[in-house]
């Protein structure tokens, strides 16, 4: 099993606290009542899927990455093309993520169980929070209780950093996003070297200066 590291850790909880609220009250406990199990669930659907794919934790942890950096974590980058609807997939720096089949198995177990009730952008949160800690990186409440948009942005996905822009076009992009260049350091490098198939391990002494959101029913 791949081991995650705590850069990875730090990413997840970066853009799930700074971009991921969406206007939206989140809570740990948003769904008690109406979808009691979705963790188990969700849970349940990713062990799965990583002893299919032993790097579907940095996929989907990249999808998620994608998503929030385009208007909040809102679940737009699921949205497939349609009638209105230009897919964020298609986009330039989204042509390489992958692992969306996984978060359509979530999302049926879940409709089996609590049909119109948990968003896309709140499983990748949860997916991603579980891929983390189950390979060796920490724990923690996950907020939940974003709205999953209807549209999508491909315009607006020139805002997802890229690995080949230079250091004052990645640092304006982090900037905007209300994130700092310790952000960048962490964050950045790391999920674009993931998305390319190169397995990173940073130490804890690495990355010392780090500061420790489409709806389907």
């Amino acid at each position: 099993m791949s081991s995650f590291s705590i850069a990875e850790a730090i990413f997840v909880l970066v853009i799930t606290s700074v971009l991921g609220n969406v206007n939206a009250q989140l809570s740990s406990t948003f769904y008690s009542t109406t979808c009691p199990n979705v963790t188990s669930i969700v849970r349940g659907v990713v062990e799965q899927a990583q002893h299919n794919d032993i790097r579907i934790g940095a996929k989907l942890i990249r999808v998620h990455f994608h998503d929030c950096f385009v208007n909040g974590c809102d679940g737009s980058i699921m949205l497939d093309n349609a009638d209105g609807i230009d897919s964020e997939k298609d986009a330039g720096p989204n042509l390489s993520t992958d692992g969306y089949d996984v978060v359509d198995d979530i999302k049926t177990a879940l409709e089996n169980v609590c049909p119109g009730v948990v968003s896309c952008s709140d499983i990748l949160a949860i997916a991603s929070q579980i891929l983390v800690s189950e390979n060796g990186g920490p724990t923690w409440e996950v907020q939940l209780g974003r709205r999953d948009s209807r549209t999508a942005n491909r315009a607006g996905t020139t805002a997802i950093p890229g690995f080949r822009e230079n250091l004052d076009e990645l640092s304006q992009k982090f900037r905007d996003a209300g994130l700092d260049s310790t952000d960048l350091v962490a964050l950045s490098v790391l999920i674009h070297l993931a998305g390319q198939d190169v397995q990173l391990s940073f130490t804890a002494s690495t990355i010392s200066t780090a500061p420790a959101t489409r709806t389907r029913p």
